[in-house]
């Protein structure tokens, strides 16, 4: 499977897609040597308690018991047998996981996964989100929109506005909103109310896929498109179809927030970090009891409803004697892998058994079994490639150029 890095190239390099999009989803399961993998998305990033409860019944009963965590908050089953497909989705139709069939692979979306908790943001956009996915799974046109796709909802803080999401909203001063297409260097960007934010990423979406055919190059994310003036022609005429009022404006850098520290959060929720982005269906339901929990693109969990700060230091303290990272400063938070072997068929080692922290002046490490390196960071980092001599090769990658870092 391919990275889960969401900007592949530079706006202005032309690249042809000849195929369709093969990314497996909640109903299109992908044949890994171990078994089947599903994907499941969750637009807002948030589960009930009973939808937490399920999922890891769902993972024991179908899968391997594990429940993998990826870098846009979905979640992954793995293991999964022949013929559960039917099975699988009822189970996760019945606990409201899978509201359309014909949407749900295209339901991408991450969200400040602290919005309306500690009062740091300027909006609390979880509506927004809420509002989006309704948007999107009640459109038809909105099939076409490829599974890697992705929409950003931060709430001013700038956590995922750094994802380079395709569209993204960010929560702005006196009920404002900006909504930009496209990455930091080259993005579009409009101003509109607050109100019609989850509008605009649509029609910005929309704008995108008129942009897409014109250049006829199959594109499947905004960074794909050749350069020009047909996106921002584009955007700007469905905003005004849409019937919103928008203000065009610069593409300023969008800030750049942190993402959540494992701890007590706000004094009555608790944020922990998945070891390597996979637990056991015992941890993941180590959750519980939760008014709700949500998950990160950190490949994290924040838990919610908690009494008070005793409450919370409690079950932070809990959910670190169940493996997950719960302190702040640990190595580990900073290290990431792909499956590698015996998952993956095209893996050269067993990448989760040789994964550990390297000092790289702080920048995460991600571990890969093959040169696709699925899953690997945004941004800085330092890329440790599995090689067919039995070692690993160690660079440092940074705005895509690498530079030499070998031990």
């Amino acid at each position: 499977m391919p990275p889960s890095s969401s900007n592949p190239r530079n706006r202005g390099e032309t690249h042809i897609r000849d195929r369709g999009d093969a990314c497996p989803g909640a109903l299109r399961l992908h044949r890994a040597d171990d078994g089947g993998l599903a994907r499941l998305r969750l637009p807002t990033g948030i589960l009930t308690s009973r939808q937490v409860a399920v999922l890891a019944d769902v993972a024991d009963r179908l899968g391997d018991g594990h429940l993998g965590v990826t870098s846009r908050g979905n979640l992954d089953l793995r293991g999964l047998g022949e013929g559960c497909g039917l099975e699988l989705a009822g189970l996760l139709r019945e606990a409201g996981l899978l509201p359309s069939e014909r949407h749900e692979r295209i339901r991408n979306m991450v969200v400040s996964p602290l919005t309306g908790l500690d009062g740091l943001g300027l909006a609390d956009v979880r509506l927004w989100a809420r509002d989006l996915d309704a948007l999107l799974c009640a459109g038809e046109w909105t099939t076409e929109l490829s599974g890697r796709f992705l929409f950003a909802v931060d709430d001013g803080r700038g956590d995922v506005a750094a994802l380079g999401a395709d569209v993204t909203l960010l929560a702005e001063p006196d009920g404002r909103a900006l909504v930009r297409i496209g990455g930091q260097d080259q993005g579009l960007a409009w101003r509109v109310a607050a109100a019609d934010a989850p509008r605009a990423a649509l029609a910005a979406a929309e704008a995108f896929l008129a942009a897409a055919r014109e250049a006829g190059t199959g594109a499947w994310r905004v960074a794909e498109l050749p350069a020009g003036r047909a996106l921002e022609e584009a955007v700007t005429g469905h905003l005004e179809r849409a019937g919103i009022a928008a203000g065009r404006t610069a593409p300023a850098a969008l800030p750049v927030g942190a993402p959540p520290e494992p701890g007590v959060v706000a004094g009555r929720a608790v944020s922990v970090v998945a070891p390597l982005g996979r637990v056991t269906s015992d941890q993941f339901r180590a959750l519980l009891p939760a008014v709700e929990v949500r998950v990160t693109p950190w490949r994290g969990f924040v838990v919610t409803g908690l009494a008070d700060a005793a409450a919370a230091a409690a079950r932070l303290a809990e959910l670190a004697a169940a493996g997950f990272l719960a302190r702040h400063g640990s190595p580990w938070l900073g290290v990431s892998a792909c499956t590698g072997r015996p998952g993956c068929g095209k893996a050269l080692a067993d990448v989760r058994a040789d994964a550990r922290p390297l000092d790289h002046g702080g920048l995460p490490v991600h571990w890969s079994g093959c040169a696709r390196r699925c899953g690997h960071p945004q941004g800085d980092w330092v890329d440790v490639l599995a090689t067919e001599d039995g070692t690993y090769a160690v660079t440092v990658r940074r705005d895509n150029d690498v530079q030499n870092a070998q031990r």
